[in-house]
């Protein structure tokens, strides 16, 4: 396979082009009315849920993190229009779904534990007590 036909997302998922399904629409926005005449507007659609290019994990993973994007069909789908150009809106909105999923596929760095320093515990007790006794002297006087 050549690299025209799969997008490199990172060193561990590579997904066919023969899995997305592109579909050039009508958009609105610049090019006068030569918008009226030409199908500029790309549609990106990825079925998430059949993508043999990605395990388990990773499809967890995209659809929690792509929840708001993906379809109850389970079909991620992008759009671009921002160009007259129906060739680069293409590229353009497949640039937006490498990083979108790059991104997704992240994993977090996992938090270190720490304690806080000894000095740190010191400060907050005698803190503690120093704000005991300004209430304690709020208090009535004491009987004698």
């Amino acid at each position: 396979m050549d690299d025209d036909a799969r997008i490199v997302v990172d060193d561990a998922v590579t997904i066919p082009r023969v899995e997305l399904t592109y579909r050039a629409t009508r958009a609105g926005g610049p090019g006068g009315q030569h918008v009226n005449t030409s199908s500029t507007r790309v549609e990106l659609s990825w079925d998430v849920a059949a993508s043999a290019a990605i395990t388990d994990d990773q499809r967890a993973r995209i659809r929690k993190k792509l929840a708001k994007r993906i379809g109850q069909d389970g079909v991620l789908r992008l759009t671009d229009a921002g160009t007259r150009s129906q060739h680069r809106n293409r590229e353009r909105v497949t640039e937006r779904f490498r990083t979108m999923i790059a991104r997704a596929l992240e994993q977090p760095k996992p938090r270190k534990r720490t304690r806080p320093p000894q000095r740190v515990k010191e400060e907050r007790l005698r803190e503690k007590k120093k704000r005991a006794e300004t209430k304690k002297l709020r208090g009535p006087p004491d009987p004698e």
